[in-house]
Order: structure tokens, then C-alpha cells, then sequence
């Protein structure tokens, strides 16, 4: 029992560490603006969601959070935000694939992760994220145009950026997950 916990702290350090990594290979998508960028930490987190269940998931995403705002972080708003779409995206997925626990229940959600990514970081970059980054980078044009900062780039790039990540996430699911799950 004890030695079966500490395999399971040992996979989810390993993971959050892997997720911490892909954080840092990070490309913009071409048209929109160049402090969105995309990256797949959050198939680490995925893997301890389907793996591990909820607390796992959530642990890494937060450790790589930590990782990320200690060692690489020049401001506080883009770790908030990347936390809080992981959260976005990863919950529906968990909780409507836990229920489940078939491929159809993993692409629905998937379109639901992607859905609720969308609209929530469209939410909170309007009225939270954006002020608050124009305010520590002293950028007033961005905080002038916000409106068509969200419209034309948080939102299609959070559409862009779920899909990617869901692809991926679900080419994990497919070869990864069944070794793991052994």
C-alpha cells in the first residue's frame, strides 16, 4: 500500500515536471497576437486526470503553475491565465469522461473542454486578465482596444489552441493511457 502511493507521487512529480517542460516550447499561432501562445502542458495534467482522477490532474497543473511562476515568470498574469485555461479545459473533459469512461464520452468532453475554454477565457480576459496585463505592462492600447482583442484574438486562438491540445490529448489517450493503465 505505501509503495503504491509513493509510485503514484513519483508519476505525478514526473508528470507535472514534463508538464513544467512543455510549458517552455511554446509557438504563436500567425495573425494573432504574440503574447498568445500555444503549448501542450496540459497532456500531462490530462494523463494524471484520466490516470490518477481529479486531485492528481489538479495537482499538476498547479505544481507546473508553481514551477513555471518561480523560475520563468516575468509577470503574474500569463501563469494565472495559462492555470485557469488549463482548469477550463481539463475539468469538463474529467468530469464528463469520468462519468463514462468511453471515447464517446472523451470527444464530448472534449467539445465541452473546448467550449468552456472559450467562453471563460473570453470572460475573464475582458474583464480580469487583459486590464490587469495592460496595467503591469503599462499598455493602455491594449486596455483601449479590448473588445477586439478578445473578439479577434482570445477567442480564436482558444478555439485553435483546444483543438490542438485535444488532438494531441486524444492520440495520448489512444497510445499512452492503455500502457499506463496496465
Amino acid at each position: 500500500m505505501k509503495r503504491k502511493r509513493l509510485e503514484r507521487l513519483i508519476i505525478i512529480s514526473i508528470l507535472a515536471a514534463l508538464s513544467f517542460i512543455l510549458m517552455l516550447i511554446q509557438f504563436p499561432i500567425p495573425f494573432l497576437p504574440p503574447f498568445l501562445t500555444v503549448d501542450f502542458s496540459d497532456i500531462p495534467a490530462f494523463i494524471g486526470f484520466i490516470v490518477f482522477g481529479g486531485g492528481a490532474g489538479a495537482l499538476i497543473i498547479i505544481m507546473k503553475i508553481v514551477l513555471y511562476g518561480l523560475l520563468m515568470a516575468s509577470e503574474p498574469i500569463g501563469p494565472l491565465s495559462n492555470m485557469l485555461a488549463a482548469f477550463s479545459l481539463l475539468l469538463p473533459i474529467y468530469f464528463i469522461y469520468a462519468k463514462y469512461r468511453t471515447k464517446r464520452s472523451l470527444i464530448a468532453g472534449f467539445i465541452a473542454g473546448i467550449i468552456v475554454l472559450t467562453a471563460m477565457m473570453a470572460v475573464l480576459n475582458y474583464f480580469v486578465l487583459l486590464p490587469m496585463y495592460g496595467i503591469i505592462v503599462d499598455q493602455s492600447d491594449l486596455i483601449a482596444n479590448i473588445r477586439a482583442v478578445v473578439t479577434a484574438g482570445i477567442i480564436p486562438f482558444n478555439l485553435i489552441k483546444g483543438t490542438l491540445v485535444c488532438l494531441a490529448a486524444y492520440i495520448v489517450y489512444v497510445k499512452v493511457i492503455p500502457k499506463l493503465v496496465k
